[in-house]
């Protein structure tokens, strides 16, 4: 859970996202941006690390991994290439 606390301190949230690849798991499409409002629940990240975005006026939980940060600050930036690492 080292990785959850460590993202849930480093992120800025709510941040734009684009959708950088395509995964079973989730709804979004290559190139789609997102709103990313939150991170999922610690109960939801025990293997990957899951973030919130709003879709279509609900909060839909799909992998950090999938996305990269548009416009945010230096420190969601890093976090987020921290993770992808």
């Amino acid at each position: 859970m080292g990785w959850y606390y460590y993202l849930d301190d480093k992120l800025r949230f709510p941040f734009r996202a684009e959708c950088i690849t395509k995964r079973p798991v989730s709804r979004l499409r290559v190139g789609q941006t997102v709103e990313v409002t939150g991170m999922a629940l610690e109960e939801e990240c025990e293997h990957e690390m899951f973030v919130l975005i709003d879709w279509h006026g609900e909060g839909l939980a799909v992998p950090l991994a999938q996305l990269k940060p548009i416009g945010a600050d230096a420190k969601t930036e890093e976090a987020v290439a921290d993770w992808h690492y």
